[in-house]
């Protein structure tokens, strides 16, 4: 027959150091996952403040190329040469250059 406070044969007593070590040891890996994905979260916010001024300066760069794509295709339009020849070329290539809608 079992002593009381027996539990499969182990007192309760044995089971506290085991429990209580996979406590601490959750606790700490969760808080190490934790300050892991902070370190991260800051690493991706200096690189997207690094590429800021980079991606402005592209987004400039693309406004002003439509811009003159389309003023050429408008010329294209009007019926200026060397604009039809720029506009052909283009169209080998694969790229669309549309007049400016208005």
């Amino acid at each position: 027959m079992m002593a009381s406070g027996d539990w499969n044969g182990r007192e309760v007593g044995e089971w506290r150091l085991p429990i209580a070590l996979v406590v601490v040891s959750f606790f700490v890996l969760m808080a190490f996952e934790t300050g892991y994905a902070v370190h991260e979260r800051e690493a991706l916010a200096d690189q997207r403040r690094t590429q800021e001024t980079t991606v402005q300066e592209a987004m400039k760069l693309r406004q002003q190329l439509e811009t003159l794509a389309g003023k050429t295709a408008q010329l294209a339009a009007d019926g200026d040469e060397g604009a039809r020849a720029v506009i052909e070329q283009m169209k080998r290539q694969g790229v669309a250059l549309n007049p400016p809608k208005e």
